[in-house]
């Protein structure tokens, strides 16, 4: 079919779109479903991708390749949103965004059987059973199922305990029933109205009403008491205090808050993450997290809506009240959305992104360690972004002058590759040209010396110079850059160490980057390295310059005794506190005594 057909058959399908809410589909041209997405009003949201000009390349793929259009009305906003999440969920397009797959979280099941067996699983299937989670921790799992074992006693076997087969009498007690764990309910010695009491109680700890079951707990309790039956009230005693140990490890917030859901939502250039904290009778009692791939750079206020639905949904949540990041434009029935500014509520919030940020954070870590590449690539995005280089600055030298008062001036270079050190790279340099301790001549020296050698020897230029120093050094660096022509080829800046301000060429002001970001902790990094690197030398320089001086200073004491002296006792001090008969067999006794009565008249 040609492209002009195409194109009129798609402007006739979207003059008959609809203005009401509902969901889209675009397809390709062998009727693959390619994109599913959502809208308040259908004409309007599809007219958008064809009548204006995209920035987002992926998303000009996409409009690339649509063939046909197919749409679903729905009433309401909310219908719009609980559809698009359920179609992406069933179809996957190619361009919809990914959540992340989460059978590998651990759920705990409530079987859908007769007596229902309660316990860990990996695996949730459509069979009617209750499933709570999934949970981010398998050690808070264990420590849900452990108290609900010590509260309630359930039955672990495996048998179909229908009524049939119970009055069959088919089965036998095991030995959970003889140590009080369970009050067999295979042999009709539990009924099944007193073991589903029993279930409902987990239900709610598990929905997080814990309330509900201490308040029943402690109505029996008193009862027995009141029967004086005082070994089972001490029992329930037991089983309330475990609950309030339980609930004592829930955040606790304002108890006026009484049901309410929390989403934060932060994100990278690849995926979203969202938190979701949950808040029943004042307590934090769940909290989840979620990763969002994204396909065609879609923003936090488009992704948040979706997870909303997702978690929602995977969650059984029906809270009336939730609390979001910044204004939904979708609505849910019965549901208040609320962006907070101050209180108890906003510190939710707070909470809620500290695990969202920590989320991003930790799956960075996870990924990075599979392929370590990926860190180092993202740093060196993140140094390019911040710098607003050209290329990526695989190969960083930094640069920085030492001398003390004017003696023994030298420079080091130092090499940084894919944001690490190479040392076999680094380079000292005596200045030659410089008389007096001028750190701007020094710097000119040094930069010109080194790229007018690279070039010679034609070798790879760095993709970024760093300068140990402020506006001063920097300029005397880019001097040096314009005489070998250059300066436009390599980008350069300096830093000073006072205020950690980027100085950049042809500009007045620096440039001022966060604290906390690993683009100027690389900086800070190779900087500092640099002038380790520089003292070490200086310091090496000075002390072998002070004993050449020293040694020559005595009369008649040639070289090769000097050089012997320093191979047998290593330093100057050495010499002066050894005596002279050990100074006598390296340079016989003439000589010795000089050196011995120089050393004697000199010691301060």
């Amino acid at each position: 079919m040609s492209k002009n057909i195409v194109e009129n058959n798609l402007s006739a399908i979207l003059d008959s779109l609809p203005g009401s809410p509902g969901v889209y589909q675009y397809f390709d041209k062998n009727s693959n479903l390619i994109y599913i997405g959502k809208a308040k009003n259908l004409k309007k949201r599809v007219k958008s991708y064809f009548n204006k000009t995209l920035d987002n390349y992926k998303t000009q793929v996409l409009v690339s390749k649509i063939f046909d259009i197919k749409y679903i009305e729905v009433n309401t906003e909310s219908d719009a949103l609980l559809l698009e999440n359920n179609l992406i969920k069933k179809h996957q397009p190619k361009y919809n965004v990914l959540l992340k797959d989460d059978k590998t979280f651990p759920w705990i099941c409530i079987k859908n059987e007769p007596f229902p067996r309660v316990f860990f699983t990996r695996n949730k299937i459509n069979d009617q059973s209750f499933y709570f989670g999934p949970y981010t921790s398998v050690y808070m799992v264990k420590v849900l199922i452990d108290m609900i074992k010590q509260l309630f006693k359930l039955r672990d076997c495996n048998y179909y305990l229908s009524e049939e087969n119970i009055q069959k009498n088919k089965f036998k007690v095991c030995l959970e029933f003889h140590i009080g764990n369970c009050d067999a309910p295979c042999v009709g010695k539990q009924s099944i109205e007193d073991y589903s009491n029993n279930i409902e109680g987990i239900k709610n700890i598990l929905k997080g009403n814990i309330a509900i079951v201490k308040n029943y707990l402690k109505e029996k309790m008193i009862n027995y008491a009141k029967e004086k039956k005082y070994e089972f009230a001490q029992l329930l005693k037991e089983k309330i205090e475990i609950i309030e140990k339980y609930q004592n490890k829930s955040v606790i917030v304002n108890p006026i808050n009484t049901n309410i859901d929390v989403f934060s939502i932060v994100d990278d250039e690849k995926s979203a993450y969202v938190n979701f904290i949950k808040v029943v009778k004042g307590a934090v009692v769940q909290s989840q997290n979620i990763e969002i791939r994204k396909k065609l750079n879609e923003s936090i206020e488009e992704l948040l809506p979706i997870s909303i639905i997702e978690i929602r949904t995977r969650l059984l949540s029906d809270s009336k009240e939730i609390i979001v990041p910044f204004k939904i434009d979708y609505k849910l029935s019965g549901v208040n959305f609320i962006i907070p500014k101050q209180g108890d509520k906003l510190k939710l919030f707070q909470l809620s992104l500290r695990n969202a940020k920590s989320y991003r954070n930790e799956m960075k870590r996870v990924r990075e360690k599979v392929n370590p590449k990926k860190r180092i690539d993202r740093i060196l995005e993140k140094i390019k972004k911040d710098l607003n280089l050209k290329e990526l600055p695989v190969r960083i030298e930094c640069f920085d002058n030492s001398n003390i008062q004017g003696s023994n001036p030298v420079a080091a270079c130092v090499v940084f590759e894919n944001a690490k050190p190479r040392k076999s790279e680094y380079r000292h340099f005596n200045i030659k040209s410089v008389v007096g301790p001028d750190d701007f001549a020094s710097m000119e020296e040094v930069i010109y010396r080194r790229y007018k050698r690279l070039l010679e020897e034609k070798k790879e230029l760095p993709q970024l110079i760093v300068i140990d120093g402020g506006k001063g050094q920097l300029n005397s660096a880019v001097k040096s850059l314009i005489k070998l022509d250059i300066l436009d080829k390599i980008p350069i800046i300096g830093i000073a160490k006072k205020l950690e301000e980027i100085f950049v060429p042809r500009e007045k002001l620096p440039i001022y980057i966060d604290k906390r970001s690993e683009t100027l902790k690389i900086i800070q990094h190779i900087r500092d390295e640099a002038h380790r690197f520089g003292i070490t030398f200086h310091k090496t320089k000075r002390s072998k310059d002070f004993i050449k001086t020293e040694l020559q200073n005595i009369p008649g004491i040639g070289e090769k005794i000097i050089q012997n002296l320093l191979s047998e006792f290593k330093t100057v001090n050495n010499i002066k506190n050894s005596d002279i008969e050990k100074i006598t067999k390296i340079a016989g006794e003439k000589k010795a005594k000089i050196i011995f009565e120089y050393f004697k008249l000199n010691v301060k």
